[in-house]
Parts: structure tokens; C-alpha cells; sequence
């Protein structure tokens, strides 16, 4: 039995890779940005386990399973886990962190549901976020005003906060907008189980209330909602329209979403059903 809390060595490491289509290298910030956008263009970000109460949980044997075995997606918990582990597999040096999501400032209080990683390599902080709904495509600098402007238009900006937390924002057509807070203290595998359950299970959450389906594809951004269709193109206005019924179908086959055809009729019904609501 594995003596580390994470579970690391349970990791079907080439298996991994190969969903990714990228080979192991040894560990340097290429490598590391190349793992990072494959990672991110190989898996959608979704809530479909939780809304069809199917989740297995956040242990990495669940998650290996569900992204290596049928490669599927998930959400933060799920993709950070993954990712870290193959990291640390790989011989970087890794962190994990929790954070909440949105504006601290806004009024509203969120709890610490969003979990990212953070690699120190060469004396450097790097923040890895694999598994955001518009995630960081590669690593960004953990500095205070460090800036990366990906495939000129995806924007992002990291910043510290009195507090000595990390916030993350990204620029939008109104300007720049908070994307979530991170903070330093110790992340154990029960505070991600913790976590987990309160997101997928908490009447409340969003995770519990509508669907999410999102993937960077060559040259665009997708998100599809039970409700809505939003598409983020860098250097042109984002497009956002009502979904048209019958369209998620087109949809889950576009962003390559591997459901059985038992998953893939009840997603159907349960959107169906939110549509209704």
C-alpha cells in the first residue's frame, strides 16, 4: 500500500500521456507548458456525474479511471488531482492549493471550492489550473502583477492581496475580472473530499442545478449550459446566445464528450428537465 496520502504511485502514468498525445520529458517549462495545454485541450470541464448522480468521487483512482480509462472530464477537483499526480510523477515539484471562485469583493461569500496546483521549478512559482471553466491554457507566474497573454487574447493577470492570498483575473470585454482567490495553506486529500462533496451535492451549488460542459478548441472557447451557448474567440467579442433545443446533442459530440448510450439518454432527460424548470 502506498505510504503517500496522494496515492501518486496508483497513477497509470503512460496511459495518461496517452490520452494527452504527448510523450514523457524530463521536467523545464516547455515541458511543463506543453502538459499543461494538452491536458486542458484533451478534457472537458463539466458537472455530468453530479447532475446525473453518478460521481464516484476525487481519489485518484476514481479520477484515472473516469479521464485515463473512458476519457472523460470533470471539474476542478478531479483535473488538478490527475495533473498533479502525473507532476509529481514526472519529478516536478508540486503544491496544491484551494480557493474560491468569483469576486471576494463582490458581497457574495464563497467557500473554498476550487482547487488548482502550483509548480516550483528553477526558484519559481508557477500556477497550474487545468481545471477551471475557462482554464489557464499554460502555466502564469505566482508574482504579484504577472501578466500572460496566450494566443493574443487570452489575458490573464495574478496578484496579491493584502491578506497574502493569490488572485487570478482575467480580461474581459468590460475589463478585468476576478477569476478566483487562492491561498497558501496545506491542502490534504480529505480537505478535496470535503470539498468535493459540498459542490456536488449542496442544493445550493451550481454544480447541483444546471449543466456545464466547456473545452478550448482550436482557436475558440466553449461553454454549453442547459441554457446557453458562449463562444470566446481571443480578439473578437464573445458570442452568447440562447441554446436552441435539441442542440446539446451537436454539442456533446463537438467537444468529444464519451457518454454511454444509457448516460447519454439520461443527460438528455435531465436537460430536458432543467429546461422545463
Amino acid at each position: 500500500m502506498s505510504t503517500d496520502a496522494w496515492q501518486i504511485d496508483l497513477l497509470d502514468l503512460d496511459g495518461y500521456l496517452k490520452r494527452l498525445g504527448v510523450p514523457a520529458r524530463d521536467p523545464g517549462r516547455s515541458a511543463l507548458a506543453e502538459l499543461h495545454e494538452a491536458h486542458v485541450r484533451a478534457f472537458t470541464f463539466d458537472n455530468i456525474d453530479v447532475l446525473l448522480g453518478q460521481h464516484p468521487g476525487v481519489s485518484l483512482r476514481d479520477v484515472q479511471e473516469k479521464f485515463v480509462g473512458r476519457g472523460r472530464g470533470g471539474y476542478c477537483f478531479e483535473h488538478s488531482t490527475i495533473f498533479a499526480a502525473a507532476l509529481e510523477r514526472l519529478g516536478y515539484e508540486v503544491r496544491r492549493h484551494l480557493g474560491r471562485v468569483g469576486d471576494p469583493d463582490a458581497g457574495t461569500q464563497q467557500g473554498r471550492t476550487h482547487m488548482v496546483v502550483e509548480v516550483v521549478l528553477d526558484d519559481r512559482r508557477l500556477l497550474c489550473d487545468p481545471g477551471f471553466g475557462m482554464s489557464l491554457l499554460r502555466p502564469i507566474p505566482i508574482a504579484d502583477g504577472a501578466e500572460d497573454d496566450y494566443l493574443t487574447g487570452w489575458r490573464h493577470r495574478v496578484r496579491r492581496t493584502d491578506a497574502g492570498a493569490w488572485v487570478l483575473d482575467r480580461m474581459r470585454e468590460q475589463g478585468w475580472e476576478v477569476a478566483h482567490t487562492t491561498d497558501e495553506l496545506e491542502v490534504k486529500p480529505v480537505d478535496v473530499v470535503m470539498g468535493h462533496h459540498y459542490t456536488s451535492t449542496y442544493p445550493g451549488s451550481h454544480f447541483t442545478t444546471g449543466l456545464m460542459v466547456a473545452k478550448h478548441l482550436p482557436g475558440r472557447h466553449v461553454t454549453v449550459t442547459h441554457e446557453s451557448l458562449t463562444i470566446r474567440t481571443p480578439g473578437r467579442p464573445t458570442e452568447h446566445r440562447p441554446l436552441r433545443r435539441g442542440e446539446i446533442d451537436e454539442w456533446l459530440s463537438t467537444l468529444e464528450v464519451p457518454l454511454s448510450p444509457d448516460e447519454h439518454a439520461r443527460l438528455l432527460e435531465k436537460v430536458d428537465t432543467l429546461r422545463a424548470s
